[in-house]
């Protein structure tokens, strides 16, 4: 009777240890998944805190660079559609239309998520040299030198296209330039480096077709 009791109880003691592994078990894989999930969310709030860093220098440039490219494009056109243009001059037309028209969607991708609509037609620009206008300070071409260019024709036109983009693109670096002192993208901060960088190289290309044209 007594070995009956003995067997009974070591049985009792085995079923509470198997009850008590089980638990502990079920509750480190539940405190797993519950520390799995707050990674994750700490990530994602992280990734949405960091695309969202920004300020309104970088609201400036992006809404100042868009219709700064957009002319560029325009100006590439016209030159494009002509014929008997140095074949320098349309290739790097090309070039400058293939590089700035994804800049253009990237940056109206930033506004959106920023929550800042473009500049209404119009208003674009901000003075950012103390005494320069606007479109002085962005190189802009005026209506009356984009019509200039639509009339030249041949070494005219590619000189009146090389002027203005020279000058363009100038006017580009300083924006640029002004981004990386002022913004806080680091989005927005690397292409105004990539900017820079590109027509720089751009700029001195052409001073050296320009010279031999």
């Amino acid at each position: 009777m007594r070995k009956q009791s003995v067997l009974v109880g070591a049985g009792a003691v085995g079923a509470a240890l198997v009850l008590l592994v089980s638990g502990c078990s079920s509750t480190g894989e539940a405190g797993h998944e519950q520390d799995g999930h707050d990674q994750g969310t700490h990530e994602q709030e992280s990734t949405s805190e960091t695309a969202a860093a920004h300020n309104d220098a970088d609201v400036a440039f992006a809404r100042d660079m868009i219709p700064h490219h957009e002319q560029a494009i325009v100006m590439s056109d016209i030159i494009l559609a002509k014929q008997g243009i140095d074949s320098r001059v349309t290739e790097l037309a090309t070039e400058i239309k293939s590089a700035q028209d994804p800049e253009i969607e990237t940056m109206r991708g930033w506004l959106r998520e920023w929550g800042s609509p473009p500049m209404p037609p119009g208003h674009e620009g901000h003075d950012m040299s103390g005494g320069m206008s606007a479109h002085e300070a962005m190189g802009m071409m005026t209506d009356e030198q984009l019509e200039a260019l639509r009339q030249a024709q041949g070494a005219d036109a590619g000189r009146l296209f090389l002027d203005g983009m020279i000058e363009h693109h100038e006017g580009a670096v300083r924006m640029a330039q002004s981004e990386l002192t002022s913004g806080q993208s680091e989005a927005a901060k690397q292409l105004a480096r990539e900017i820079i960088e590109s027509q720089q190289r751009e700029i001195e290309a052409m001073k050296a077709i320009l010279g031999s044209l």
